[in-house]
């Protein structure tokens, strides 16, 4: 393996065993047999494998400080910044503090020498910066597993995200809805990919079709309002619709008022959006609020001051952003401390808050 620097993982996947293993097989550290030692320091030396220097140094000293890296969508995300607050406000009680990352990332070396550790929340696949950062050398905990093919990282808080959307379209379907939607994020995340997985297994195993349409991972409420107009427009048969992406609900408002849809009522006045439930209906001119049409729920799978504040108040999935940073956070304090093991996951509560826009009292 000549071509490219030898990483811990290439390591670990010809010895047949995980990254903290060799880590600590190599450093003399760990509860590691002497005949696993033995095996992974003959194929480090066989592959050529080198330490990072910047990881030596950092195991001689700490720096004091954790790195955060979030999505590139994060800056005008509620979601991301509650969850910021949230991990700065915990690792400062282990006396460390927080450096935020650019989203481009850097070289994993660089990183390795200031920070003792780094927190990678919602890594997508495809993030070029994700793969470095798991192979820094120090530490790594993830908000939500990494799905891509390089480098594992040392732990992770994770939510269960199936279950959430599964609460969600239970839901809707006991207050009525026979045809629901979902629009689910595009992108590699951990969280994208169990949402849409979820729709379609949701779906055959209850004999309904759900009407799965993907936007934006960050979807704005103009992005969300088109694509659930097109959809209504197309399907009138749809009657309650779960917008996936944080702070886009408010879109999927607007269009269900457009079309004189009613939302949080499965109930119907006849008028321009499709009352017939099979595609029969005209949409209004642009611009225009047509007559009240047949119900619609609405609800999101993301909670926060868009779907609170909304008009009727929108049914959704409180995610608790504040308190999944606190747990990203003290997972990776307690790996510094040796409180908790490097391959650690710990599980992350939600809670389905139902409101008027499914028909449910707020």
């Amino acid at each position: 393996m000549t071509s490219r620097t030898v990483t811990l993982l290439d390591v670990a996947r010809a010895a047949g065993v995980s990254k903290s293993t060799v880590s600590d097989a190599l450093q003399g550290s760990g509860r590691v047999a002497e005949a696993t030692r033995d095996r992974v320091r003959a194929v480090a030396e066989e592959l050529g494998y080198r330490p990072n220097s910047a990881a030596r140094r950092l195991r001689r000293a700490s720096t004091g400080a954790v790195g955060l890296h979030l999505p590139a969508t994060a800056t005008r995300l509620d979601y991301y910044m509650n969850l910021a607050f949230g991990a700065v406000e915990r690792a400062q009680e282990d006396g460390l503090d927080m450096v935020l990352l650019a989203p481009s990332g850097a070289a994993g070396g660089r990183i390795a020498s200031r920070v003792d550790g780094l927190l990678v929340i919602d890594p997508e696949a495809g993030d070029s910066a994700v793969p470095g950062l798991l192979d820094a050398g120090v530490p790594v905990v993830t908000g939500e597993r990494y799905l891509g093919p390089s480098a594992g990282p040392s732990a992770a808080v994770v939510c269960d995200n199936a279950a959430s959307l599964t609460a969600l379209l239970d839901h809707v379907t006991e207050r009525g809805a026979r045809r629901p939607a979902v629009l689910a994020p595009s992108g590699s995340s951990a969280w994208a990919t169990a949402l849409r997985a979820t729709a379609r297994s949701w779906g055959l195993a209850h004999g309904v079709e759900v009407a799965l349409r993907t936007v934006p991972f960050a979807a704005t409420p103009a992005e969300a309002e088109e694509t659930t107009r097109a959809l209504l427009t197309a399907d009138p048969a749809v009657d309650a619709v779960i917008c996936a992406p944080d702070g886009s609900a408010p879109g999927v408002l607007r269009a269900a008022t457009a079309l004189g849809r009613e939302v949080g009522t499965m109930g119907g006045g006849g008028g321009t959006g499709g009352s017939n439930g099979r595609g029969g209906g005209t949409s209004p001119e642009p611009g225009t609020i047509a007559r009240p049409g047949p119900g619609l729920l609405v609800a999101a799978c993301v909670d926060g001051p868009a779907t609170r504040g909304a008009e009727p108040p929108v049914t959704a999935v409180d995610l608790r952003p504040a308190a999944y940073g606190r747990a990203c956070a003290e997972l990776l304090c307690d790996i510094l401390a040796d409180r908790a093991a490097p391959d650690t996951v710990r599980r992350h509560a939600w809670s389905l808050e139902t409101r008027a826009s499914t028909g449910s009292p707020s």
